[in-house]
This record gives structure tokens, C-alpha cells and sequence, in this order.
């Protein structure tokens, strides 16, 4: 099981802290380093943002070996065009290290303040599945694209150069629903990346994406599974009581909600759980951009 690190790139990332997280994840030996997409941490903004595909760019041209991605980039910031143009290029840069990361969007807030519309979730989830077809013709597609939806037309598109990866990079869907989320993964997909699962509502979740597969004619065994979830590790007990005591919730609440919590033992013992479930890679979400003794004494407990 691959295990990466995913940051909330919205909360005070900018340069500086970029760099240093991206050599700091590749130098310890993490399988890759994720991101989010967002423009702002609170509403009105309260801390540094730096833009997804921007920080992507530097990523690609200045790591050898992890793998990297958006978890997951929201569909009403770009639209599908420029998404895949950008993420083909990038994926490209990196010599076929990227996996596109996208979702149909979630903080209301946000979208509001920037200007854009998030939509109910009906509609929201309709232009989702519009937003995923023109991404996958265009990356997957030798020929012109035409498409006519609700939301986006194409009259011939084609993006050149065609990709060196080929079908482009990877698509990513993010979630855990059963009645949206699931069903486009589905038919979309390259990857499934849940959301905060113990092991067993995972293979729940798993289990349903199994029938939603056979049904649409596509092996489960074609579509990755990963997970993004929390983790709060400290070298010692009294170090983790302090990360515990910061976040306000107890190492058993958590682990409940499916975040993995404890000193080096414990931290592997619930990632083994994690592999012998199913899961091929977890997304650990590392809050604290500031700890890199914790960060480095993470690494050594799981290599």
C-alpha cells in the first residue's frame, strides 16, 4: 500500500512552505504528496493560498520520483478544457507522475466569494458528470471532440500534443456517496479515493463500487482504491497528547471516524488494517506544515 501525504494547501502554503513540504516528502521517502484545491481558508480569506496547478508546474519540474495530485479539484473553478489541457501538459512534465484529482465542489462559501456557482446539489452533480465526459474525451480521444450538454459544448476539439502517458493521467473521483459519487467513479474513473473510513465501512463502500463496476462492464479490479484520511501521530505519548489536545477530540473519536492516531506501533498497525482491508494507497492528511521532526519520525515508523 502506497502512503502519501496530502496538505491543505489553503491554510498559510505559499512558496516557501511549498518548497519545503515538496523536497521534505520526497527526501523521506513518502510515495507522493497531495493537495487541495481551494482559494481560501474561512470566509473572508484568513491565511495564504497558493493555486493548485501553479504549485503542480513546480512540483512536476523539480521532484524525480513521488507521484502527486489534486484531492480534488472542485469542477466550477476551470472549466473541463482548460483542466485537462493543463493537466495533460503537467502529467507530461513530470514524465507521467500525475493523477487528476477532480469533485463536483462542496464549500459554499467559497464559491460565493470568488464568484462562483456551486449549484444544488442536482444540478451541481449534473454538471459534474458534463465536467467529467469533456475531461475524458479529451484526454482519451486521438480524434476531434464534439459534445453538446447543458453546460459545455466542444465543436471539434483536440489537444495537442496528444499525451505521452496515453490516456493522459489517471482521473481520480473523490467521496464516499453511494448515489452520486459512486456511480460516476463507476464510469469515469481511473481511481476511487474515499474519504475518513475505518476498514470495514470502507469495504462497504468498496463492496457497493464492485456492483456499480460489473454492472457498467468494467472490471473492479480496473479501478484503483485509496483513501484521504487524518493522521495524528506523536513519537511519544505525551507528544501525542499534545497533537490530540490541539485538535480537541479524543484518539478513540477519532479513530472512529476512521483517522489513524498513535505513536509509531499503533500508526502501523492501523495502516496494516488499512492494506489487509483493500486499499491500495491512503492520503495522509498532514495539518501541522510546521512539525518536521513529527513529520520525519512519521516517515521512519511506516518505511
Amino acid at each position: 500500500m502506497d502512503i502519501n501525504i496530502m496538505i491543505e494547501a489553503q491554510a498559510g502554503v505559499y512558496w516557501p512552505e511549498w518548497k519545503r513540504i515538496v523536497r521534505t516528502v520526497e527526501s523521506l521517502g513518502f510515495d507522493g504528496l497531495y493537495r487541495s484545491d481551494h482559494f481560501s481558508h474561512g470566509s473572508p480569506p484568513t491565511q495564504a493560498a497558493l493555486e493548485l496547478w501553479v504549485s503542480l508546474t513546480w512540483l512536476a519540474a523539480n521532484t524525480e520520483r513521488i507521484s502527486f495530485g489534486s484531492l480534488v479539484s472542485p469542477a466550477a473553478f476551470r472549466s473541463p478544457a482548460m483542466t485537462a489541457q493543463m493537466a495533460l501538459q503537467v502529467d507530461d512534465l513530470s514524465g507521467g507522475r500525475l493523477r487528476l484529482g477532480l469533485g463536483a465542489g462542496w464549500h459554499a462559501g467559497e464559491h460565493r466569494a470568488f464568484g462562483y456557482p456551486l449549484l444544488d446539489v442536482g444540478p451541481r452533480f449534473a454538471r459534474f458528470r458534463e465536467y467529467l465526459e469533456v475531461v475524458t474525451r479529451l484526454l482519451r480521444s486521438d480524434a476531434p471532440v464534439s459534445f453538446e450538454g447543458e453546460t459545455y459544448t466542444l465543436d471539434g476539439a483536440l489537444l495537442l500534443p496528444r499525451p505521452a502517458r496515453p490516456g493522459g493521467p489517471p482521473i481520480t473521483i473523490g467521496g464516499n456517496g453511494r448515489l452520486r459519487t459512486l456511480p460516476l467513479v463507476a464510469r469515469y474513473a481511473d481511481e476511487w479515493n474515499a474519504i475518513w473510513c475505518t476498514p470495514a465501512k470502507w469495504q462497504e463502500l468498496s463492496a457497493t463500487l464492485d456492483g456499480l463496476l460489473v454492472a457498467a462492464g468494467r472490471a473492479p479490479a480496473r479501478v484503483r482504491r485509496t483513501m484521504m484520511t487524518g493522521i495524528f501521530f506523536g513519537r511519544t505519548d505525551a507528544e501525542l497528547a499534545a497533537v490530540l489536545a490541539q485538535r480537541g477530540q479524543s484518539a478513540e473519536d477519532l479513530r472512529a471516524a476512521g483517522a489513524v492516531v498513535g505513536t509509531a506501533g499503533a500508526v502501523r498497525d492501523q495502516l496494516g488494517a488499512l492494506a489487509t482491508a483493500g486499499l491500495d494507497g491512503v492520503m495522509l492528511q498532514w495539518l501541522d506544515l510546521q512539525a518536521w521532526g513529527r513529520l520525519e519520525a512519521l516517515a521512519e515508523a511506516v518505511r
